[in-house]
């Protein structure tokens, strides 16, 4: 008789919830601005365009207001809200500290094959701005910056960065269309840095490059005015 012991050791699966599932994908609309600030949904509505009862659909809507990307009034329609700026700053200056906390951990572990990975990302990275793929770059991004966290040996860091970046994501993603390049020229210089084993450039080039979304919100609300709060 086979011995089946074994199987104790194995993580039990986590399979998505209904709810979890609508959530990610109305998350993603709303990050990639598929689903553009101010625009109204309806859990009925959702509901039919996914398939399910509207019970998932009020779950994932209450977490996105909780994150602040819904505003639910009773008796008035729900509405994507609009891009707060003081909410991406708050976002930015939270992100920046854990990221660069990361990064000064990675740098006392990291390898040359580590390195090699980063490099290989950033030549995925570069044929995504080339082809102007602009939602594969941004999922590029995010995985470059994931990877940092992981090589740290701390990578649950990643969700509570993933969870308060999201405030900055909606005006990241308008920026590609003119800043991809800038913002992988960063991701180069940082991994240069790191391959080089000068922390303090990589650490300052990281900071620089995180900031650069303080620089570039003046003119996205210009060209997006419709998308801001007032």
């Amino acid at each position: 008789m086979t011995d089946s012991s074994a199987l104790k050791v194995l993580e039990p699966l986590k399979i998505p919830t209904v709810a979890e599932t609508v959530f990610e994908e109305l998350h993603q609309q709303i990050l990639s601005l598929e689903l553009a600030p101010g625009t109204k949904v309806s859990e009925i509505e959702v509901a039919k365009a996914f398939g399910v009862s509207r019970q998932p659909v009020r779950d994932a809507f209450f977490r996105l207001s909780q994150l602040g990307f819904l505003s639910i009034r009773p008796q008035r329609a729900t509405v994507i809200t609009k891009i707060s700026e003081a909410a991406v700053l708050r976002a930015r200056f939270v992100r920046t500290a854990l990221e660069l906390a990361c990064l000064r951990a990675a740098l006392e572990v990291v390898t040359e094959d580590d390195v090699k990975d980063l490099e290989k990302l950033l030549q995925e990275q570069q044929a995504a701005v080339d082809a102007g793929e602009r939602q594969l770059f941004h999922r590029l991004d995010d995985d470059f910056h994931r990877r940092i966290c992981a090589l740290s040996g701390h990578d649950y860091v990643w969700s509570l960065i993933k969870e308060q970046k999201a405030h900055m994501d909606r005006v990241r993603f308008l920026s590609l269309a003119y800043a991809a390049q800038t913002a992988l020229d960063d991701h180069i210089e940082i991994v240069a840095a790191i391959r080089e084993g000068k922390g303090g450039v990589a650490e300052a080039k990281l900071t620089e490059h995180l900031g650069r979304i303080q620089t570039i919100l003046g003119r996205i609300r210009d060209e997006n005015p419709g998308h801001f709060q007032e």
